[in-house]
């Protein structure tokens, strides 16, 4: 099939929200899905902020020499958002013409954001803009075609949506389990026999990430980043890959229990446990390991600094105004309660049967996110 120019079928939108009357304000990560902005707003001028509605795309040009990727979403909630003035705001022209769910679902493909990276020049400093976006070809079928291959791609979606919910039930249950068992009822001035009083630090040696660049070309091993860690679930399929010695891949491989947490930026205090399913792997500079130092600790340690105690404990010792941080000199004070190893025994047992079940799911998630790669693949393959 001949393909066309995206830009005869895209319209850029640029209305402002003069009138102040949108507050919810999104971001774009680079799994390419809108997420709850969390940035300190306070004092900033929103009537600046580009306004966003259904059936329309955000997305932003300037990182893509450094990450390979465009951060591009559409928008699927019947309210408007804002969106930072440095996003690009468009929409199909046509929709009896391109639908788009199956123009989205094109802007997801690898191979989309390898021929973008090209007009960047693939260099770290590099960047596209609009015209750039516009001259990229894409495959137009017929309009049932469209809707056939859109079907297609929400049936994986919808199963993995509802397994996601799955997993926040899981995850929910553990953290009850978590503060039924060592938070609520609990004295912390006549603690049980056994019990203590102690700081993160004494139970987790800390570790800072690897620096290098993200690619998608499969270079080495998965490379973990903040925008992976602070979905439901870590995603793999979606987790890109970096350059990395024999010696380093040893020095950074993540494992089953480790904890990174983000230490900067808008979600800096937000961690995540490996609980399960995991490929070779490495950490990013921007995240700090938690090693649990006692392997029968580890889940419990896990829970405690997913939890929204440790993010408010974070928030409340951050440094910096502009671009929040936290070292790992902070993470290390957090206190909590270490409990006998007869107690935690129990726990982990409970904990057993959930984090198998997790894993259960995510690797189910992986399996159905290959067969989205797969159906976006071949989606320059239709006539």
């Amino acid at each position: 099939m001949e393909y066309k120019r995206l830009g005869d079928y895209i319209r850029e939108v640029n209305v402002r929200n003069k009138d102040l009357k949108v507050t919810n304000l999104l971001g774009v990560n680079l799994s390419k899905h809108f997420f709850p902005s969390i940035a300190n707003i306070i004092g900033t001028d929103l009537s600046k902020y580009k306004v966003i509605e259904k059936e329309q795309f955000g997305c932003k040009f300037m990182s893509v020499g450094r990450d390979g990727i465009l951060p591009i979403s559409l928008m699927q909630d019947d309210k408007p958002a804002i969106i930072s003035s440095a996003y690009y705001v468009f929409e199909v022209k046509d929709k009896d013409v391109l639908l788009p769910d199956y123009l989205m679902m094109w802007l997801r493909r690898s191979e989309f954001d390898r021929q973008l990276w090209f007009y960047s020049g693939g260099d770290v400093r590099g960047g596209v803009n609009y015209d750039d976006f516009c001259e990229m070809p894409i495959i137009i079928p017929s309009i049932t075609r469209q809707r056939e291959i859109v079907s297609e791609y929400e049936t994986l979606t919808n199963r993995i949506r509802l397994n996601n919910q799955m997993i926040q039930h899981l995850e929910a249950t553990a953290q009850t389990l978590y503060r039924k068992t060592f938070v609520d009822g609990i004295d912390k001035e006549n603690l049980p026999e056994g019990w203590r009083m102690g700081t993160l630090g004494e139970v987790c040696d800390t570790q800072y990430g690897y620096t290098e660049t993200a690619t998608t070309e499969i270079v080495g091993p998965k490379f973990l980043r903040i925008t992976d860690i602070v979905s439901d679930s870590i995603i793999w399929n979606a987790v890109p890959y970096c350059h990395i010695s024999d010696n380093d891949f040893v020095k950074y491989k993540l494992e089953i229990g480790d904890i990174v947490v983000s230490r900067t930026g808008a979600n800096v205090g937000w961690a995540k446990q490996i609980k399960g399913f995991i490929p070779n792997a490495v950490f990013a500079s921007f995240l700090i390991r938690l090693k649990v130092k006692e392997p029968y600790l580890k889940w419990l340690i896990g829970y405690l600094v997913e939890s929204s105690d440790f993010k408010a404990f974070v928030s409340a010792n951050q440094q910096g105004s502009a671009q929040p941080q936290a070292n790992a000199n902070i993470l290390v004070k957090y206190p909590l309660l270490i409990p006998n190893k007869e107690s935690v025994r129990q726990y982990n047992e409970q904990m057993l049967s959930i984090n198998k079940h997790i894993c259960i799911i995510e690797q189910e998630n992986e399996k159905l996110t290959e067969l989205q790669s797969l159906l976006l693949a071949k989606m320059g393959q239709y006539d």
